[in-house]
């Protein structure tokens, strides 16, 4: 478990150290976005494709994403009302009440939560992942977080039809409905095109822990103050919530576990995109990030030593 983050851990520190060198001159945030780039639309949905099209569609196929979306709605309610109070006390601009809302529900269940999950409970692992992230989280995203960023930032207008057109578009949710269609009607792929997926597929999880440490910088440390309300939510009761909804369900073994680690995951890089589009406190947002990350490396592997015990 201890080798597994710290590999992460060096990982994310030559995402860093590229960040700050900028070898050839190549600029961090212009690198991470093709890297992003590339990963969201090719290298992630080919993994979805060959996780679903390798595993058993099951009852945990509705159970995880329903933890996923109860979890995510009971912690964006909690948030909101924290931060309704925790604002008026410490005058948070609209801005940065919208930030920490987010920074407090959405967790980085993908570029770390995936990694994470394979590296502790091996590659049939992912699908855990997928099914928390993509049929969950980040549908909710697109519906109820750009909702609150619209509600406290001054971008877009948000319309649900905008929502929905951008879930559906998704490169890895049609990865998922293409192994689903797959998986459904038996249609054997030849092995050359499996070994393809795979080798494609074998990219995204050093590509997303090293994009993790490109994203990460110092911002103005000023609002350290008003991120505790996020740091306690995010990386100490979404877990307990996400754990408790799942036993709840019946869900078992590392089905079970795995809810909790996902839940247990800090704050999601997404998310400061999501803040530079309706014009929240981006730097706020980085911060979020940042902490939440450092501190993750505390806090999961008792989130993972728990798991654990679980089977």
């Amino acid at each position: 478990m201890h080798n597994i983050l710290l590999s992460f851990g060096v990982i994310i520190l030559c995402g860093l150290l590229f960040r700050r060198i900028r070898p050839a001159g190549l600029d961090a945030d212009t690198l991470r976005h093709a890297i992003n780039t590339s990963v969201f639309n090719l290298f992630f949905p080919a993994l979805c494709v060959n996780i679903i099209y390798r595993t058993d569609i099951n009852i945990e196929t509705l159970l995880v994403p329903l933890t996923a979306w109860i979890t995510l709605i009971v912690s964006l309610g909690l948030s909101w009302v924290l931060y309704a109070l925790w604002g008026r006390r410490f005058r948070l601009e609209p801005s940065e009440k919208g930030v920490l809302i987010l920074s407090s529900t959405f967790g980085n269940v993908a570029y770390l939560g995936l990694p994470v999950l394979t590296g502790i409970y091996g590659p049939e692992a992912a699908k855990y992942a997928i099914y928390y992230d993509l049929l969950a989280t980040t549908p909710f995203l697109w519906l109820a977080g750009v909702a609150v960023a619209s509600h406290y930032g001054k971008g877009e207008p948000f319309k649900i039809s905008n929502s929905i057109k951008t879930i559906i578009s998704l490169p890895p949710i049609w990865g998922i409905a293409v192994g689903m269609v797959l998986k459904t009607f038996n249609i054997q792929l030849p092995d050359f095109l499996l070994r393809v997926l795979e080798l494609l597929g074998g990219l995204v999880v050093p590509l997303m822990i090293f994009s993790i440490g490109l994203a990460l910088s110092l911002p103005e440390t000023r609002h350290i103050v008003s991120i505790l309300p996020a740091i306690g939510i995010k990386l100490f009761l979404v877990p307990l919530i996400s754990f408790t909804v799942a036993n709840l369900l019946g869900l078992e073994g590392k089905a079970l576990a795995s809810c909790l680690i996902e839940g247990a995951m800090p704050t999601m890089v997404l998310s400061l995109l999501v803040a530079a589009k309706f014009n929240l406190d981006v730097r706020l947002a980085a911060l979020s990030i940042l902490i939440t990350t450092a501190l993750s490396f505390a806090t999961l592997p008792v989130a993972i030593s728990l798991a654990g015990t679980l089977f």
